[in-house]
């Protein structure tokens, strides 16, 4: 969600259909077929699980009302099209409602390798696999919930969250190092990084911690929290409310850790 985009979503038919083009098709093998090489040996286990049961085409971006019918039948989560960028508020309430918004828009060639803003390549490769798990859609709808009723300030915590759990998270598995956070499995060269560069600092996953963590959206990330197993969100889901609005007032008091990047150059 980020403050502007030069994409336009496409909006479905009265049949939730989209059209897409012969190069949009093309983008989407290229992107799925090059991140499928990429993810064979550094995802986690029950993102392997929930690509398979959603099948997913690999000649044509695939259409909302073919995943969400297998969403539906494995956890009762839908997607649900959205312009390019949307409001906090609609953010919230959409994961509440066990509907997850996709933008229906994908990206183009010049920008195969590094998109700021959500594509529905993103959205779908990367994040709808795991929303076949209970335990990650489960979360996923808590999450909305917390945010629904949270003030301005208490969802900037919030967005570290979901940063570091939905989107860039990581499991410490016997197997060695795995993903499931949707925005290093989208993204070749963070799949890369994520698992293997030696100076990145991976941390166990602590709720005080990560709220008081500092981010970039647009670099890869100096440091990512640990979980052992998806099952492990079961955990935080469990967090009332009333406790994670606790945590967020004891890291508002604490402040924010020393952040690990260089401040953003102002353009």
């Amino acid at each position: 969600m980020s403050k502007g985009t030069q994409y336009v979503s496409k909006v479905p038919d009265e049949n939730g259909l989209i059209s897409w083009s012969t190069e949009e098709n093309s983008i989407w093998q290229m992107l799925f077929t090059r991140q499928l090489a990429y993810i064979k040996d550094k995802a986690c286990d029950e993102y392997h699980t929930g690509l398979a049961a959603l099948n997913l085409p690999i000649d044509r971006v695939p259409q909302l009302n073919d995943v969400s019918q297998v969403l539906y039948a494995a956890t009762g989560w839908q997607c649900h099209p959205v312009p390019a960028l949307i409001g906090f508020g609609e953010f919230f309430k959409l994961l509440s409602e066990k509907k997850f918004p996709v933008a229906t828009f994908i990206r183009r060639k010049e920008e195969m390798d590094y998109l700021q803003e959500p594509d529905i390549f993103h959205e779908i490769f990367g994040h709808c696999p795991l929303l076949v798990n209970p335990s990650f859609a489960n979360y996923t709808q808590a999450y909305g919930k917390m945010g629904l009723n949270a003030s301005k300030e208490q969802r900037v915590f919030l967005a570290r969250l979901y940063w570091f759990t939905i989107e860039f998270g990581l499991l410490d598995t016997p197997k060695g190092l795995r993903v499931y956070g949707g925005g290093i499995l989208s993204s070749p060269a963070e799949t890369e990084y994520a698992i293997n560069n030696e100076d990145v600092e991976r941390k166990p996953f602590n709720v005080l911690d990560v709220l008081r963590t500092p981010y970039r959206i647009d670099i890869m990330q100096p440091i990512y929290y640990t979980l052992t197993k998806v099952s492990d969100l079961d955990d935080i889901r469990k967090f009332s409310v009333e406790d994670i609005m606790a945590q967020i007032a004891q890291a508002k008091q604490l402040g924010l850790h020393t952040a690990k990047f260089p401040t953003k150059p102002v353009t």
